[in-house]
């Protein structure tokens, strides 16, 4: 169990490289099971869900094999898998849905598990692959679908990030073409759909509202670089907002940090775009109003660390939460530290500039735990962060090492990395 001792920390300086993005890598690390040849992606982040997503292809049938930051699958035998244990560990885990019914006409898969932050649905995902001519129900924990894919129409009620990218990599090896209408716009939807364009898939929108997808018999594996982690990026540049630090996050890229960098702004750091990636300059010193929205808004994933800066700052912010309904649990912990939030259904309003006061929180969820452990670099005294669950590194590599290197005092015992 990894317990983090977070002392008041100094400005932050210097320079964080960042990891490919973990949201990157387990969708395209689903769709190589859609090739026929090996696929090695380069640079994977050494995360607890890349692990576990590794688990997941390999109770499918396929080989998986890691050397240094290297990740090999090789998938020539599929089956469904039968392990409902290894597929509980992480969300992305229905991702196979897709590509198994797409390559072997058939795929019964186990609902999965990921962080308590909200009702995350599969529905989605099997009105799409009825859209597309599957036999999809749900039925005994199990997400089913069956039959030969043929292009259709669907439109999602929602532009769902794992829907988008279930009925893309299912349309790829479809017969006919496929639209889907109120697709997400996520960096990672389109750094999927680059990988499937490499492999032979042909794919016409990515990025936009309007995916088409025209289905070709055959996918062939390549080599691939999945994008940098914007989360990762973003959950630097709030400690430096926090710390009046002064970074570079080497490799980060704006074009997929907007709204955050907007916001940055507008509570008073300096950010620039340097050719090696962000530079942060200052301290945020003005509140604001934050409501988390699908790309290209406020990502969800950021409201957490954006929510802690603001209890730094001056003045009233205000945030509104309308992608996950549970997503204020490390308001609770941020109170038992000294902020001001007050929280009513999917609305947080924080007071800022009351001083915050190291004493034990827990990590409740991957994103709450990246926030409370900034929260500790400006608490008074000591913090200490307990993630019985191992949070905190499913989707970051040595956060805290990457903090300490910047200059911040934290020391981590137990658990393994």
């Amino acid at each position: 169990m990894p317990i983090y001792a977070v002392r008041t920390s100094p400005s932050l300086h210097g320079e964080a490289q960042i990891n490919t993005s973990k949201n990157a890598v387990l969708p395209i690390m689903a769709a190589a099971l859609l090739c026929h040849s090996p696929v090695t992606l380069h640079q994977v982040p050494n995360l607890t869900d890349v692990d576990s997503m590794a688990g997941v292809l390999e109770a499918c049938g396929a080989k998986v094999t890691r050397t240094g930051r290297d990740l090999t699958v090789q998938a020539d035998h599929l089956c469904s898998p039968r392990d409902a244990s290894v597929m509980h560990r992480l969300r992305a885990s229905i991702l196979v849905l897709g590509p198994l019914c797409a390559r072997a006409g058939e795929a019964e898969v186990p609902l999965p598990g990921g962080c308590a932050i909200g009702q995350r649905p599969v529905d989605i995902h099997l009105r799409g692959m009825r859209a597309l001519g599957a036999e999809a129900n749900q039925e005994n924990n199990l997400a089913i679908a069956r039959g030969r894919l043929t292009g259709g129409s669907i439109y999602l009620d929602f532009p769902s990030v794992g829907a988008t990218e279930n009925l893309i990599m299912a349309a790829a090896l479809a017969q006919g073409v496929t639209r889907i209408e109120n697709a997400a716009k996520e960096p990672e939807i389109v750094d999927l759909c680059d990988f499937l364009i490499r492999c032979g898939a042909r794919i016409l929108g990515a990025g936009t509202g309007t995916v088409v997808v025209d289905g070709v018999s055959r996918l062939n594996g390549i080599e691939y670089t999945p994008i940098p982690d914007r989360i990762e990026a973003g959950t630097l540049a709030c400690a430096a907002a926090i710390t009046e630090g002064s970074i570079l996050l080497s490799g980060a890229r704006s074009d997929h940090l907007r709204a955050l960098l907007f916001k940055l702004r507008e509570t008073g750091m300096l950010v620039q775009e340097d050719a090696r990636g962000l530079c942060l300059r200052g301290r945020a010193k003005r509140g604001v109003d934050v409501r988390t929205l699908s790309y290209p808004g406020f990502p969800t994933d950021l409201q957490a660390p954006m929510m802690t800066v603001c209890c730094k700052t001056k003045g009233q912010s205000v945030f509104l939460e309308t992608i996950f309904e549970n997503r204020y649990m490390h308001a609770v912990a941020l109170s038992r530290m000294g902020a001001d939030i007050r929280t009513e259904g999917r609305m947080a309003v924080v007071r800022g500039g009351a001083p915050l006061y190291g004493c034990t929180v827990e990590a409740t969820d991957l994103r709450a735990g990246a926030a409370l452990m900034l929260a500790g670099l400006m608490a008074q005294g000591e913090t200490q962060l307990v993630d019985e669950a191992g949070h905190i590194d499913r989707g970051y590599e040595g956060l805290d090492e990457k903090l300490r290197q910047l200059g911040a005092d934290i020391l981590r015992s137990g658990g393994t990395r």
